[in-house]
């Protein structure tokens, strides 16, 4: 009876060892959890936080007013702003005292006279006409940029134009619109040099007309004719000033390419590309001194380039205009010397 005690005390001590080498052989070092990175803190705005309003006629263009609306809200998060739109401005809209930054687009609310009634707003008037900087009034500057406008269109035509023939429309005794010519001029040969030709043509390129003050404008279309059938030209520019709706769709009904810094709709036919202000880069430039407070200034909008027919000026020739287009807005290029 002993025996079997004594053998089946050994067998228990066995099973035992067993079982505890075994968990000793597999036991590995014990996980310890890692903490879990917390998400990054998001502002909340309360209703102390700055308010920045946009105002945007509601018949806006909806890419137009996407544009707008995404690139303001985008400041406003960024500078810890709360963000709202309007499609008026009226004086109960400048009485919340956290308002800081009001940027209106046509039509002009009323900013002469509501702008002095909120003294700790700064106002942005994009494109408002009539309308002078000073106080706590900024304003998107008139468009100064004609010169650079022309170089590039010159630039842009002789690149897509047989034989670099281009031409100008222009008002007869406008100092500027000659100015304006000779920039053009100056793009062509920064672009082609001495622009040799294969064959020889008694008119130099680029030609120009000019369109006397007193003539119609339902006569505009044979100045554009000359250009087109007597002298052989293939892309034309016509100043802004003589650059109406009608007097560009006409001109895109003549086979010939136009260029120019706003594109009527419908878009004539043989539209390049359009060369315009950006105004979201201006407002993108102004915000920083809005929200410091710092009002009354004259914004300049840089140029860009828009409305691109892809077929007309190429991904490869679009990256060269875009290139002399940065180069000018630097103060690299000069328009009155190629």
């Amino acid at each position: 009876m002993r025996l079997k005690q004594f053998f089946f005390a050994i067998l228990i001590v066995a099973l035992l060892s067993a079982c505890g080498g075994k968990a000793t052989e597999n036991a590995g070092p014990t996980a310890v959890p890692s903490p879990t990175p917390m998400p990054p803190p998001t502002m909340i705005p309360t209703l102390s936080t700055p308010l920045a309003l946009l105002v945007i006629p509601a018949d806006m263009d909806k890419a137009a007013s996407d544009l707008y609306q995404k690139t303001v809200y985008d400041l406003a998060q960024q500078s810890g702003f709360r963000f709202q739109v309007r499609n008026t401005l009226i004086p109960a809209d400048l009485a919340d005292p956290t308002l800081k930054v009001v940027i209106v687009l046509p039509p002009d609310p009323g900013l002469a006279a509501l702008v002095p009634t909120a003294p700790n707003v700064q106002f942005l008037a994009v494109n408002v006409p009539g309308l002078t900087a000073g106080g706590n009034l900024s304003v998107l500057a008139g468009d100064a940029q004609v010169d650079q406008v022309a170089f590039l269109s010159g630039y842009i035509a002789a690149m897509v134009s047989d034989e670099y023939h281009i031409g100008m429309i222009l008002p007869q005794g406008d100092v500027t619109a000659q100015s304006a010519f000779a920039a053009f001029n100056n793009g062509k040969t920064y672009y082609c040099g001495l622009c040799r030709t294969f064959y020889i043509s008694q008119t130099a390129y680029p030609t120009y007309i000019e369109i006397p003050p007193d003539e119609s404008s339902t006569r505009f279309g044979g100045y554009a004719n000359v250009l087109i059938n007597d002298r052989k030209v293939y892309a034309i520019f016509v100043y802004p000033s003589l650059a109406s709706a009608d007097f560009l769709s006409y001109i895109g009904t003549q086979g010939v390419m136009l260029i120019g810094n706003s594109m009527p709709e419908p878009r004539p036919g043989g539209w390049i590309a359009t060369i315009r202000p950006d105004t979201v880069k201006a407002i993108q430039s102004a915000w920083p001194n809005l929200i410091a407070g710092q009002g009354g200034i004259n914004v300049q909008s840089p140029l860009g380039l828009a409305d691109v027919d892809p077929d007309l000026l190429t991904p490869g020739k679009l990256r060269l205009a875009q290139e002399t287009l940065d180069a000018l807005l630097a103060g690299r290029i000069s328009t009155a010397n190629p």
